[in-house]
């Protein structure tokens, strides 16, 4: 399938997967996927990706690069989303020279289709898609993105990594991210010192998915 030339296409093509299972999506698709849910827990958004026409952006691209716009599965349970969803990376080396204008991660939430994925059973071939919604942050829920965003960063740009935690931040928060724990990255110390850290990631909390989802303006 080519990728889609417009927002309104995107849309119309996830809108058209609401309801089909998992399993179903990857048939049609030839994919074959194996039941480890650690292993495959990446594949689904994989899964979407591929049957919307996405699947040929590299990693410092949009998903939809020709129309700027991420696509994010969200883990829906009973009482809504069930984990964080992973933004982007957090590049530590030069975190001092960071701002949110220019940063990846507010451009990867520009425009973001989020796809919930309804996880009550335990087969993921049997998980169903949902309806999607597009988001594009308001300028009120943008300003408290910015100020997680330069919370966090302001901390590794002063050398004090060992302060960020998984705590800070209403919605954008910040946690390792890393193939395997073996994994580390440089950053500075308040003495200006080069030390390896583990590397980190931006996170959408659950608070905010679960209230943007009801209500796409909504200030959680």
């Amino acid at each position: 399938m080519d990728p889609p030339a417009t927002v309104d296409e995107l849309v119309a093509r996830a809108t058209a997967l609401a309801g089909r299972t998992l399993g179903d999506v990857a048939r049609s698709l030839g994919m074959t996927v194996g039941d480890d849910g650690v292993r495959t827990k990446g594949k689904f958004g994989q899964i979407l990706e591929r049957a919307l026409g996405g699947g040929e952006s590299s990693k410092s691209e949009h998903d939809f690069p020709a129309i700027a716009t991420e696509l994010k599965t969200i883990p829906i349970g009973p009482r809504g989303p069930v984990e964080s969803t992973y933004v982007c990376t957090l590049p530590l080396a030069g975190s001092e020279h960071l701002a949110w204008e220019s940063s990846w991660v507010r451009a990867k939430l520009s425009r973001v289709l989020f796809v919930p994925i309804w996880v009550e059973v335990p087969s993921w071939r049997e998980r169903r898609v949902g309806r999607p919604l597009l988001f594009s942050p308001t300028a009120a829920q943008e300003a408290i993105l910015k100020a997680d965003f330069d919370e966090v960063v302001g901390l590794f740009g002063a050398g004090r990594a060992e302060e960020v935690t998984a705590k800070l931040g209403r919605w954008l928060q910040v946690r390792p991210k890393a193939a395997d724990g073996s994994a580390r990255t440089a950053t500075r110390t308040e003495a200006g010192e080069i030390v390896l850290t583990i590397p980190r990631g931006f996170y959408l909390r659950t608070r905010f998915t679960k209230a943007i989802l009801r209500d796409p303006a909504a200030l959680p």
